[in-house]
């Protein structure tokens, strides 16, 4: 999966952080690089409400995706 330059291994790791310990859902947009809120975990494929586009993943979804 190709991810916006943007969308680095670190910021997944402290939006996985942040949803662990407070009430944030936190999605990434792969295309445009956006952090999109209410993302379930396991969100694939969510619109963008940036750029429109159906690719918005939740941050534990991309984490996987880096393993």
């Amino acid at each position: 999966m190709r991810m916006h330059k943007s969308v680095t291994p670190e910021r997944i790791m402290e939006a996985v952080h942040r949803r662990n310990y407070s009430v944030d859902n936190p999605g990434f947009c792969i295309t445009c690089g956006n952090e999109q809120g209410n993302c379930e975990p396991d969100a694939r494929e969510y619109e963008c409400e940036a750029c429109g586009e159906d690719t918005v993943y939740g941050a534990e979804e991309l984490l996987m995706d880096l393993f």
